[in-house]
């Protein structure tokens, strides 16, 4: 379900990438909502929904470091999925180890350590000699680690040894680390969402129950301009009022897709509903947001194409498929179907692009 179908890209710098990043991070998180009780053990409700909040503010701190320092970590690679950065990853995959193999201190302040198993491994996750770099990346985003030489080669632990992890400016922080990493540990689902990356602070993986999909395409649609948002809004609930069904998934792309799924006589999991999709909402690296259209019914409604906009009109007979194929040029994920820009130009056609899709789906 990769983007980039085997081919092989030049990474954006790290601090655009880092912009892309930031756009992720929920702006907006509830004040209260019930938590899985598989975290009462951590801290008392309210202080893990702060913690949450406080973890996410972090991340906003994070990211404005990756953009005007993290060009010293990562240069571009060529690549065939645009979100393999690397450097990103270890820091991601380090503060998992640090979150749920530690335990708190007395006082609550500090995350006490003696073990970082995925880094100590004979054959560690994380490269021994990229270790070091990404505790002193986290030192400039306020963590502090007590206990462990930041100027030695690797990471080492020695019988007895304690690693104090604490975040001065706001030790809720910790608490925010500690639940997700735990999410991120044993929540984990594959094909639903990225509740292994802690950079997204999926706070939705923590709750009792699942977020309405309303909501959860409200905080999707967060980076665009209000227009375009209540655009958005507007297209999801039109065909939910149809019938159709929504599923949001991650890979090395953000989507919101549509399918119908009436007629099934199965239980369908969250890839097989995907893999049915009509239409969609995508975000990524390279191509920003998109409407993406997957048309198989365009020889039923060739009279209505005809009065649509110019510009929709020729991407619409330019159908959709293999890039190489079609028009013997470099892949450009055409196979996913007919990719619309959802920028302030879909405002001018709004009524012609649910014409459109009335078609696809009825």
């Amino acid at each position: 379900m990769s983007s980039s179908h085997g081919e092989t890209v030049m990474q954006k710098p790290i601090n655009e990438y880092a912009l892309y990043l930031k756009s992720l991070i929920p702006k907006n998180i509830p004040e209260t909502y019930a938590l899985n009780p598989m975290f009462e053990d951590v801290a008392d409700e309210e202080n893990i929904r702060n913690g949450i909040i406080a973890f996410r503010d972090y991340l906003y701190l994070f990211c404005e470091r990756l953009i005007s320092d993290g060009h010293l970590y990562s240069k571009p690679h060529k690549t065939k999925n645009l979100e393999d950065y690397p450097f990103i990853n270890n820091i991601n995959h380090l503060l998992i180890e640090i979150g749920y193999h530690s335990q708190f201190n007395e006082n609550g302040d500090s995350l006490l350590i003696t073990e970082i198993p995925l880094f100590t491994l004979p054959k560690p996750k994380v490269p021994f000699s990229k270790q070091v770099e990404c505790l002193q990346f986290l030192t400039l985003c306020g963590f502090v680690f007590s206990g462990i030489d930041l100027d030695g080669k690797k990471i080492e632990f020695t019988e007895g040894q304690v690693l104090e992890v604490t975040y001065p400016d706001n030790p809720l922080v910790l608490t925010g680390l500690k639940v997700l990493s735990i999410a991120a540990k044993e929540l984990w689902r594959r094909f639903y969402n990225n509740a292994d990356n802690l950079l997204r602070c999926d706070y939705r993986a923590i709750k009792a129950e699942d977020s309405d999909d309303y909501d959860i395409l409200k905080e999707f649609l967060q980076s665009l301009p209000e227009k375009l948002q209540k655009f958005g809004l507007e297209l999801h609930q039109r065909y939910k009022d149809m019938g159709m069904t929504c599923v949001e998934l991650h890979d090395d792309a953000n989507h919101f897709a549509y399918a119908n799924t009436k007629k099934s006589k199965k239980t369908l999991s969250r890839r097989d509903i995907f893999q049915k999709r009509v239409w969609e909402f995508s975000l990524s690296v390279k191509y920003g947001f998109c409407l993406v259209v997957r048309m198989k019914k365009a020889d039923k409604y060739a009279d209505i194409i005809e009065g649509f906009p110019l510009v929709l009109k020729e991407k619409i007979l330019q159908g959709y498929g293999c890039d190489r194929k079609l028009r013997n040029e470099p892949c450009q994920g055409g196979c996913q179907g007919i990719r619309i820009p959802f920028d302030n130009s879909v405002l001018e056609m709004k009524k012609d692009i649910e014409i459109w899709l009335d078609n696809e789906v009825m």
